[in-house]
């Protein structure tokens, strides 16, 4: 009951307040406006820079998976060749 009350309180002070400074609250939200989207531009292009650099990292990673299946395979054919060569020479000695 308290909270109603004084909810009703400020709700008329407020009003009262409003039609006593119009003018300079007019002049209050025409200085704050242009503020307040200025900082909501800035924050929208941090964030969608931010995003954008997501982007390229996993744009970049799918290449390098994709280079690293082909190195892989010719790693897999080294290491082949190296062991034929061990056994050869591992039969050599013997």
């Amino acid at each position: 009951m308290k909270t109603l009350i004084g909810g009703a309180i400020a709700a008329v002070l407020g009003l009262i307040g409003l039609s006593v400074w119009w003018k300079p609250f007019l002049q209050l939200l025409a200085g704050a406006i242009p503020i307040m989207l200025l900082l909501g531009g800035g924050l929208a292009l941090y964030l969608g820079f931010d995003e954008l650099k997501d982007t390229w990292k996993k744009d970049e990673t799918a290449f390098d998976t994709a280079d690293a299946g082909e190195d892989v395979d010719e790693y897999k054919k080294e290491i082949e060749d190296l062991k034929k060569e061990v056994e050869s020479l591992k039969s050599e000695k013997s």
